[in-house]
């Protein structure tokens, strides 16, 4: 059952509609994202089939029977024995099956490994965790149980786990690292620091008591802040008694914990009576839920249609989400104990950590646990929470919600920093202040959080190539670690690689030389070996220093995207290598704009555009060895002086709510129609920005695109209302700015009895998206309301 929900955007990016009057605002439109390489389907054979869940327990029965064959066939031990875990059948029938190793009955941990068999049955190949030969001399402890977990609460408490307490503890044989030893693995409850559930594993030495290793199993989420937008919801249940569980995507249901912060606790199933749910307003006790609910029902479909995965375990059955967690409790977690995801309120309990992102991004973890089991520590770990980030974009771009438009930012929506900056850049991980751009020895010793810098740069680097970039209106500019170009591959087929290598080729202790190694064999399966897509691949890993640049026949250089006029010829000259002494290249051209011819020997495209209009153009370079390489970009074409006069901000006077506006504050919502004090000017909405009382920061932000030709001028409509005893000191101010430039400010100086109009022209903005950011910063004391309203942002020749 399907219910229609009224969720507003209180975080939504809005790009308004552009003059239909005018083909270059049309023109310009459809050039505002940086256009993605033309790449072949993946080859039908290596792509996976969907499971059933009678079949996929059909594969794992066979799998457990065929075990002790298997053992003896790849020559392991007479003390170890396999047991499968997942099954994954492509297409042509190979297998790809996934067993954790025991020795002696004692599981081995790092012992993990993926066989890939042919559909006959014979063994393709293994990719093992570890290589080295499974023994230990003894399976008698030296170190006594409760030794091992009296250790493991030490650990925890110096890990400021609070309340630590034992939840288990059993021997095991750790090969994860060095030459295998007898140990124990003790795990410890309790809460992290921010009240996040811990489960800290701690391996110690069985024959020394020294430690091994050790690992948070809980793993967190990447901020807090609230998704919106009118929705479809899968429901069910009956007219007076509907419940927010779709039976269609395995159960997905969203329950309600009330606030506690009890690990064990289940929650209670949200209802409704008449399926309609939530107002969207962080006041509605169910907005919260639409949102996680919404999330989780996004991603199950994304990996279902993408990637024919029937689920996080591929077994048809889903996860559950848990909301309202625990009292202004900033974050959100995936925990395999639960099988679920957990979100809290955020701060003051009116942020629910529920977008897009976050939830694909929590989801992917439980993903993540059941296939490759990534470590959450060092360089596992990094890749870990990178594979979340990665998904959590690529679901976001799938989705295609103009309410929370796909981009390359983490946490875009929180404004966790104050001041309106998003938590990780994929473009540049760096920008955060502390994610790492690219590999180095040493990495696997910061915050998993940061060490997954390198591999969500890759992603970036493998779907959009280096250089400057405008995508669905942010621009980006990606470099390289050797300085040298990366042609991009395009989102699709980087999300397809990345996945194929995390359940078919990455297991636990992956690093990042595994990883590269692993997408290389994805893409080799997915799209040839020594293709394009294959050494492109390679290249983008040699771009955040891991591993080599591939060796290719051709190397084809994109100009970046281009924007020419119909009165300026054009003059542009391809640039192309060829690696094998004494080929001749020669050139071809796709989607070339009218009046433009590309010399096919030389490379050069010529000539004066004709109309205005978009096209996606795509270059290629061959030798005459036949070796060639691909790229495509954008091509913009427009009359110059184009412009016509008219208004582009959406929704100006915010009488659809928050609509496209971008918010950002401390506490309620910013765009209102509670009018018992402050009334808005005209009609029942406005943004109110400030009256916290206390240190605060509130942004307000709307993207629209200004076509080529055009100037603009800003307006809106200023009340200030101030309880501040000073006549001098501006202690509460207001920035107004188009892209951080030539800002405007106000203080609880301009307090005023009503609202007062405003203004600003903004120069040389022709041909881009543009930024108008309201942002609001109080101090410690009284506070300052600045009340906005009727805002407006004329375009004019």
């Amino acid at each position: 059952m399907g219910a229609l929900l009224p969720i507003t955007a209180v975080l939504a990016l809005g790009v308004s509609p552009l003059s239909t009057s005018t083909s270059t605002a049309a023109a310009v439109a459809g050039a505002a994202t940086a256009a993605q390489p033309v790449v072949d389907q993946p080859r039908r054979g290596a792509t996976q089939v969907r499971q059933g869940p009678d079949e996929n327990a059909a594969l794992l029965g066979a799998a457990r029977e065929g075990a002790p064959h298997l053992r003896e066939k790849l020559g392991l031990g007479r003390q170890e024995a396999l047991v499968p875990t997942s099954v994954l059948k492509d297409a042509d029938g190979t297998l790809h099956t996934r067993y954790d190793r025991t020795f002696g009955q004692l599981p081995v941990l790092g012992g993990d490994l993926v066989v890939h068999t042919a559909p006959g049955g014979a063994v393709k190949g293994v990719t093992q965790a570890v290589s080295a030969t499974i023994s230990v001399p003894s399976a008698t402890a030296l170190v006594t149980a409760d030794s091992a977990a009296s250790f493991a609460v030490g650990r925890a408490a110096a890990d400021r786990v609070q309340a630590p307490k034992i939840q288990s503890v059993r021997k095991v044989v750790w090969a994860a690292s060095g030459p295998p030893v007898l140990a124990w693995e003790a795990v410890v409850g309790g809460l992290q620091q921010d009240g996040t559930p811990s489960e800290l594993h701690v391996v110690t030495d069985a024959r020394t008591g020294g430690e091994i290793f050790h690992y948070q199993a809980v793993m967190n989420g990447i901020g807090h802040g609230q998704y919106g937008g009118q929705v479809v919801l899968g429901t069910s249940g009956s007219a007076g008694n509907y419940l927010l569980r779709d039976d269609s995507r395995g159960g997905n249901r969203t329950t309600d914990l009330g606030h506690a912060s009890d690990d064990d606790t289940t929650g209670t199933l949200f209802t409704d009576t008449d399926d309609v749910w939530s107002d969207g307003s962080p006041g509605d006790y169910q907005s919260a839920a639409v949102d996680a609910h919404y999330g989780s029902q996004l991603t199950w479909d994304y990996f279902k249609d993408v990637h024919g995965r029937n689920g996080i375990r591929n077994d048809g059955v889903s996860a559950h989400s848990r909301v309202h967690f625990g009292n202004a409790y900033s974050n959100a977690f995936w925990w395999d104990k639960c099988f679920c995801m957990t979100y809290g309120d955020g701060a003051y309990n009116t942020n629910p950590l529920t977008s897009i992102d976050v939830s694909a991004h929590e989801m992917t973890h439980g993903i993540t646990s059941v296939t490759a089991g990534l470590r959450y520590s060092g360089e596992s770990g990094g890749l870990n929470e990178a594979t979340s980030d990665i998904f959590g974009a690529a679901v976001e771009f799938w989705a295609d919600n103009p309410s929370d438009p796909g981009d390359y930012l983490e946490g875009e929506k929180i404004n966790i920093n104050g001041d309106g900056t998003p938590l990780r850049h994929m473009d540049r991980p760096s920008k955060d202040g502390d994610s790492a751009d690219h590999w180095y020895p040493g990495i696997d010793r910061i915050d998993v959080h940061y060490s997954s810098g390198p591999a969500n740069h890759w992603f970036y680097l493998a779907s959009e190539g280096s250089g400057a970039k405008l995508v669905n209106g942010i621009n980006y500019d990606s470099p390289t670690y050797d300085g040298k170009p990366v042609n991009p591959i395009g989102r699709e087929a980087a999300a397809r690689i990345w996945y194929r290598a995390l359940t078919a080729y990455m297991t636990s202790n992956t690093d990042y030389a595994g990883a590269r190694t692993a997408t290389l064999a994805a893409a080799a399966d997915l799209y040839g070996k020594d293709g394009v897509v294959y050494n492109n691949v390679g290249n983008a890993w040699a771009a955040v220093n891991v591993g080599t640049r591939m060796v290719q026949g051709v190397t084809l250089t994109s100009p970046g995207n281009q924007v020419s006029t119909t009165t300026t010829p054009v003059d542009l000259q391809i640039r192309a290598v060829t690696g094998n002494p004494g080929a001749a290249l020669t050139y071809a051209a796709a989607a070339l704009p009218d009046g433009l011819t590309l010399d096919t020997s030389t490379g050069a495209i010529t000539g004066t555009p004709t109309a205005d209009g978009s096209t996606t153009v795509t270059l290629t370079a061959k030798d005459s060895t036949g070796a060639f390489d691909v790229v495509s970009f954008a091509w913009l074409v427009y009359t110059p002086g184009n412009c016509t006069t008219t208004q582009v901000l959406g929704n100006p006077g915010f009488e659809s709510g928050p609509k496209a506006w971008s918010a950002n504050g401390k506490g309620a919502a910013l765009i209102t129609d509670d009018n018992s004090w402050l009334p808005a000017r005209t009609g029942s909405w406005k943004a109110l920005l400030g009256g916290h009382g206390s240190s605060a920061t509130d942004t307000l932000t709307q993207t629209v695109f200004v076509p080529y030709g055009c100037q603009a001028t800003a307006s809106f409509w200023l009340r200030v209302v101030t309880n501040e005893g000073t006549p001098t000191v501006p202690y509460d101010k207001l920035t107004v700015s188009v892209d951080g430039a030539s800002p405007v400010t106000f203080s609880n100086l301009d307090a005023s009895s009503g609202y007062v109009r405003q203004s600003f022209d903004i120069t040389s903005v022709g041909g881009r998206f543009i930024t108008l950011t309201f942002t609001a910063r109080e101090d410690l004391a009284a506070p300052t309301y600045f009340l906005i309203d009727d805002t407006a942002l004329h375009l004019h020749p």
